[in-house]
């Protein structure tokens, strides 16, 4: 199972960005998926996950300013997390994350590479 995150970048307080996480190799409504951010120094923190059926959920003590809406477009093999006025206390690497046979987020098997998202202030 290979997945590519994707639509990081740099952007200013207040802007949006939509993230993008295509998953390979695995029938992707097979996989419940989720949203991971990591500050250097900094334990991974979970942000979002949403099951194979589309129900989401979120991390009420995620110590941030943006409003996270996670989704899943099976035809596309894509999990997408957007992310609306944003601020610096977002800036981190977002990781995508998916479990094919688990239901918590403490059983994802699988890990992308991250993309970066800088929030200036």
């Amino acid at each position: 199972v290979q997945l590519q995150a994707s639509g990081g970048g740099l952007v200013q307080a207040g802007e949006s960005l939509r993230l993008s996480c295509v998953a390979s190799g695995v029938s992707f409504s097979s996989l419940a998926m989720g949203w991971f951010r990591q500050v250097p120094g900094k334990e991974r923190e979970y942000v979002a996950a949403i099951s194979r059926r589309g129900a989401q959920t979120y991390n009420g003590g995620l110590t941030k300013k943006a409003q996270f809406t996670i989704s899943r477009d099976d035809a596309k093999n894509t999990m997408y997390l957007q992310m609306n006025d944003l601020g610096p206390e977002d800036t981190a690497v977002y990781v995508c994350a998916a479990t094919q046979y688990g239901t918590r987020v403490d059983e994802y098997e699988y890990y992308g590479q991250g993309t970066q998202v800088t929030v200036s202030s």
